[in-house]
């Protein structure tokens, strides 16, 4: 049952509501009052724009007297806008753009209409171009007069045909600019970037976020800000009055056996042990919003078979339940695996990869894009100061020092945006007096290199297994890591045989260091002299 009110807005009709004088006007045609008398639409509240004017503002007021005896129930409100001429294009827009940014529309609770029969047909126009950006969140409603009497002629009319080019109009052209600009900036949360490619990428999310309500995959690293534009591209849509739900959010990753079914679909009481309550499950929680599942490649085969039916109709079933729920939600996915591959290896199911990658995105690494390290450093700045209460600054030569780290060839950031924000952190918290110094910077460098040199390794040494075609336990994967570590401080197999097999040797008769060694690494398809390709001394 739909308890949400309908509100109407539209312009007095200066010629076609002053039809009529006393008694005689009721057996006239006016569009606003008729409005107010359909037998199969309540109006519960008419927002009527008028000329501020004396002439306008009586004529509204009459108006406003004869809606209340033909429809006691509609609250009317007057509102007075000076409009020169009402058949500026340019003038009109700004007029109504301005009066839509203004009204607090409230789409959880009320549904709206915009009445396009009166005005002049430039009104009528801008009233249809602001219901289709949706800034105004609106259908739109016409009336038109019926039922003449025989003895009355019914008036022929004629049809105006309007050449609608936006592009005639500069100051429309600049408005509507405007308004994608402020979409791209809020896409990048203002942070200025420098990556033409990037600028292109956003771009484009900004005109599909507006535009499209298909499914949106993003692809890229961890710490790329997946996350982070999925919830921009929400707050894109529900600031233009396309979502009225929550944004919600859950890494795949994170899912597995009943807890994965449970948590994304719901489920009834009792249904597996430990059940004693019934839960909603976040596909229902994202009703009317948007549910972004970061890593779905992550995502269990079964999970994905009933996810791509929600997506298709719009139902599925809690566990335990033999009744189907609703839940028309905008997904978003997020991704660092390459699907296509997980497909090939029956990892991820085909067709659902086919329906969620209408738009795919692809955010590159800060790697890919280190003239944008600049801004989000000081992005970072000044987000740290909002948290923390005062602001850090770097000393002219420590922000050139790290700048040129930063943005070095060899700088890995293989933690992306995620990792420069940590550094910034770390920084920010150790500075004395609000500057962050040389010594600060050199120290930050020093860890950055480490990690990454550790990640480095993992790296190649991932790529080795793959090159040889070996799949290993997470067991077998330490030990060798460690055992390659000990190796990389032995000048030979027999030495570093000795300091891996310490204790045990004492107890042989005659202990083969050397023999141990290059047996086990053998098990991995690795040699002595490859050991510092893949992992170099410290």
């Amino acid at each position: 049952m739909n308890d949400k009110k309908t509100v109407a807005i539209g312009i007095l009709g200066s010629k076609l509501d002053r039809v009529g004088k006393g008694e005689q006007r009721w057996n006239k045609w006016r569009p606003t009052i008729s409005l107010c008398q359909q037998p199969d639409l309540m109006i519960d509240r008419l927002e009527l724009i008028h000329g501020d004017g004396r002439w306008d503002t009586d004529l509204a007021l009459k108006v406003k007297e004869d809606i209340a005896q033909v429809s006691p129930e509609t609250e009317v409100c007057l509102h007075s806008m000076k409009m020169t001429n009402a058949w500026d294009f340019e003038e009109v827009y700004a007029s109504l753009h301005d009066f839509a940014a203004g009204y607090p529309f409230d789409p959880d609770n009320e549904n709206y209409l915009t009445h396009i029969t009166t005005g002049t047909h430039v009104q009528q126009i801008v009233w249809f171009l602001l219901a289709e950006s949706r800034h105004v969140p609106a259908k739109l409603v016409q009336t038109q007069p019926s039922g003449f009497r025989d003895d009355e002629p019914s008036p022929a009319g004629k049809h105006v045909v309007t050449d609608l080019d936006l592009e005639r109009y500069d100051q429309i052209a600049k408005r509507f600019q405007a308004e994608r600009l402020q979409g791209t900036e809020l896409l990048k949360s203002g942070i200025a970037t420098r990556n033409a490619a990037f600028n292109r990428t956003i771009d484009q999310i900004e005109r599909v976020s507006v535009r499209s309500n298909a499914p949106i995959l993003i692809c890229g690293p961890t710490g790329a800000g997946k996350s982070f534009l999925a919830r921009r591209i929400f707050e894109l849509k529900r600031g233009r009055h396309q979502l009225d739900g929550t944004f919600v959010e859950v890494n795949c990753a994170t899912l597995r056996g009943d807890s994965a079914m449970s948590t994304l679909f719901g489920h009834t009481r009792g249904a597996f042990t430990g059940a004693q309550q019934a839960r909603e499950g976040l596909l229902r929680s994202a009703h009317k919003g948007t549910l972004f599942l970061d890593e779905i490649g992550e995502l269990p085969l079964d999970e994905q078979a009933m996810l791509l039916k929600a997506i298709e109709e719009k139902k599925f079933l809690p566990m335990g339940s033999d009744k189907e729920v609703e839940s028309d939600f905008i997904l978003i996915a997020g991704t660092n695996k390459d699907l296509r591959a997980q497909v090939a290896q029956g990892l991820f199911r085909e067709d659902l990869l086919a329906r969620i990658n209408t738009w795919t995105f692809e955010l590159p690494g800060l790697a890919q894009r280190t003239e944008d390290i600049e801004p989000n450093i000081d992005y970072e700045l000044q987000r740290h100061a909002k948290e923390q209460g005062h602001m850090v600054r770097f000393n002219a030569k420590a922000r050139r020092r790290y700048l040129e780290f930063a943005t070095a060839k060899d700088a890995a950031w293989t933690g992306n945006f995620r990792e420069l924000s940590a550094s910034i952190t770390r920084m920010g918290t150790l500075a004395d007096g609000g500057r962050i110094d040389l010594d600060l910077v050199e120290g930050e460098m020093n860890r950055l290199n480490r990690d990454w040199n550790v990640q480095s390794s993992q790296d190649r040494l991932s790529q080795h297994l793959e090159q040889v075609g070996l799949e290993i336990d997470l067991f077998d994967r330490l030990q060798l890591e460690a055992v390659l570590k000990v190796c990389c401080t032995a000048a030979s197999q027999a030495e570093a045989g000795r300091k891996l097999f310490f204790h045990t040797r004492l107890a042989k008769s005659s202990a083969n260091d050397s023999d141990r060694i290059r047996k086990f690494l053998a098990r991995f398809q690795i040699s002595w002299s490859e050991i510092q390709s893949l992992i170099p001394r410290q």
